[in-house]
């Protein structure tokens, strides 16, 4: 039922995990917490047609909107990796749900969506959701470990990310292909 409720919006459960009741950090009388993300392909034409778009943070505003809604409609509580100070614990979380990992580069990586994963929102739940088994690391089968040369400056490597160097590549003339086209590295 709750895919059937996200699918309209081209988004998906990327992972979730039970929490203990009375568990400090949720929504008093959250049970599970599911995380929420684009479901591609798809995601970003649909984004585009929505009344957010064109106006100051459509992706939140919408984000916001549609998720909210649907946490209405479950009687779960929305939550949201933006609008803080203090922000909720999403990296932690991602973690938590055994559907997404760290990988070589400290980014994110999720079993299907790979280093594109990201999250728009998160419902927590007042009732137990079964979750399905959690996927294979994808990192643990990839035996050359790409992400971690594919940078042309060096911006992300084992150490992390380096954001100036990230940006002052982007905005040299050099880094029109990286700009134009995404990150090499996901």
């Amino acid at each position: 039922m709750i895919q059937t409720l996200l699918d309209p919006h081209c988004l998906q459960v990327l992972g979730g995990f039970a929490v203990n009741e009375g568990e400090a950090g949720f929504p008093a009388g959250t049970r599970t917490l599911l995380l929420i993300g684009p479901q591609e392909p798809g995601f970003w034409p649909h984004l585009q047609a929505q009344p957010e778009w064109g106006a100051p943070d459509p992706v939140d505003r919408w984000s916001r909107r549609v998720i909210g809604r649907v946490a209405c409609d479950l009687g779960a509580k929305a939550l949201f990796p933006f609008g803080g100070p203090p922000y909720q614990p999403f990296y932690a979380w991602a973690l938590r749900s055994g559907a997404v990992w760290d990988s070589p580069i400290k980014l994110l990586v999720h079993g299907e969506q790979g280093l594109f994963v990201s999250f728009r929102g998160a419902l927590a739940l007042k009732e137990r959701v079964d979750l399905p088994p959690a996927p294979v690391k994808p990192c643990d089968s990839c035996a050359t470990k790409p992400c971690l040369t594919a940078c042309p400056v060096g911006a992300l490597t084992a150490a992390g990310y380096d954001v100036p160097r990230c940006h002052g590549y982007l905005d040299s003339p050099d880094g029109g292909t990286c700009l134009a086209g995404g990150c090499l590295v996901r």
